[in-house]
């Protein structure tokens, strides 16, 4: 059977893989600044020594995006694998136990910033596309590889920009895609991702009046403005009454339920729970509206009244809980607090107002018919037959470059499904299990190989 022809084939090349995704890690792709052209030009040359043909489309300094295919046809059925080639800084290299751009080997790990996240997906992927080029077969559809930047930073100059810019220019019409962030999470069994939470991130400024600390009823204070802005933050969940009574897409119910099956009995389950508190609260994170208080600074000197003081407040929104009602919600707080708010930070000294500035914002998406999908059924078979342990589906509590692909109405049958644990991404010290990273490529030839050949 091809499958087991597939199978033998990465165990056989296993080192020569590995190796590869060291030389990934070794590239130094942080972002900022970015630097994925460097990525983008290995994987080119690997591609090509298997005749794959590759387009690059640089971008900036030293940037770049990357498309590749199995053929020229996309007039059947085209399957997407998405993945990012930029990484995040990796803070304070002295705390690292090896360099974070060693991509050093162990027995059972490679280590190194980005080998979760997501190089260890990146290279499945292209591996991947190498491998079913070498089979040689007839094929009726075609698998497209789309190497993105700028995933870390919001993803508008990655993957938003390929789909505008070169997947709906080729006219490809998409039937299934994955992303491969890592999906494992703690000691769960892998995760099929169907999902991601919305985001509205605002800076908010409140402006009041300066004056001598010896006499503060002179002055407005600032600070004092902010601290009974948060202090209010569960007034805002009252405003958010409405929208937090819509139903989420998939309830902390149904997530429980998915993770029970895992467990010999509901018993066992209830009894994990209780053990791990990070899992439960990931559970609580993926079902539940949530805002966080990020950043606070505010004053001069020990002296002066604060004339201004500036907040960070990070909400997560489930799908249907737009961002556009979130942000009036939290503006009506604000104004029954009596305060005005302004569309510039700027004023007079003897003015008392806030100002709210959105700094990010990205709505939430879900693929609501993945119970009716054949191909998502075919897929979790194949990560149970190689993984040894049936797929649980979640909603992820973070955000991805899925978003675009749901929400530009451009493929809405999108999952994030990679190897790594994913609570490892962004950490000292981040590695991936090679196993793991093996197990993946399996998946992604398998699938594709029979999504190609129409075999389910």
């Amino acid at each position: 059977m091809i499958e087991d022809h597939i199978i033998k084939t990465i165990d056989e090349k296993k080192k020569e893989y590995v190796r590869f995704l060291q030389d990934l890690i070794q590239i130094n792709t942080y972002n900022p600044p970015g630097n994925e052209k460097d990525v983008a030009v290995k994987i080119k040359g690997f591609l090509e020594e298997s005749n794959i043909e590759c387009e690059l489309f640089p971008f900036g300094s030293n940037r770049a995006n990357l498309f590749a295919c199995l053929n020229k046809k996309f007039d059947r059925k085209n399957l997407l694998y998405n993945a990012h080639m930029d990484v995040v800084p990796p803070g304070m290299e002295s705390e690292w136990k090896h360099p974070p751009l060693s991509g050093l080997i162990t027995k059972t790990k490679i280590f190194g910033r980005g080998a979760t996240d997501m190089k260890g997906g990146l290279a499945a992927m292209v591996i991947a596309l190498k491998l079913l080029k070498s089979l040689d077969i007839k094929l009726e559809n075609n698998l497209i590889l789309n190497a993105v930047a700028d995933e870390e930073t919001g993803g508008n100059l990655g993957t938003e920009w390929c789909i505008n810019n070169v997947l709906k220019k080729k006219s490809i019409n998409l039937d299934f895609a994955i992303i491969g962030e890592p999906s494992g999470i703690f000691t769960l069994p892998k995760i099929i991702i169907l999902g991601e939470k919305g985001r509205l991130v605002l800076k908010v400024i409140t402006n009041g009046i300066s004056s001598h600390s010896s006499t503060p009823f002179l002055g407005k204070n600032a600070i004092s403005m902010m601290s009974e802005i948060i202090q209010n933050l569960n007034n805002f969940e009252n405003e958010m009454r409405s929208i937090k009574e819509i139903k989420s897409s998939m309830s902390q119910e149904e997530l429980e339920l998915n993770l029970s099956s895992f467990f010999p009995s509901t018993e066992h389950f209830q009894e994990y729970l209780e053990k791990n508190a990070h899992v439960k609260s990931f559970l609580l994170a993926s079902s539940q509206f949530t805002q966080s208080l990020n950043m606070i600074e505010g004053g001069i000197k020990d002296n002066v009244i604060p004339d201004q003081c500036t907040a960070t407040i990070d909400f997560r929104l489930l799908p249907n809980q737009t961002t556009g009602i979130t942000l009036k919600a939290f503006k009506n707080v604000i104004t029954k607090l009596g305060y005005e708010i302004r569309d510039s930070p700027q004023g007079k000294p003897e003015d008392v107002f806030v100002y709210l500035e959105v700094v990010k914002e990205s709505e939430a998406s879900f693929w609501e018919s993945w119970r009716d999908s054949a191909m998502l059924k075919h897929l979790s078979s194949i990560i149970e037959r190689i993984y040894k342990v049936k797929p649980i589906h979640m909603i992820f509590p973070a955000s991805s470059d899925a978003h675009y692909l749901r929400n530009l109405n451009y493929c809405s049958n999108t999952i994030l499904f990679g190897p790594g644990n994913g609570m490892k991404a962004h950490t000292t010290n981040e590695y991936i299990d090679i196993k793991d990273f093996i197990n993946s490529i399996k998946v992604y030839t398998i699938f594709a190989y029979n999504f190609l050949t129409n075999t389910y």
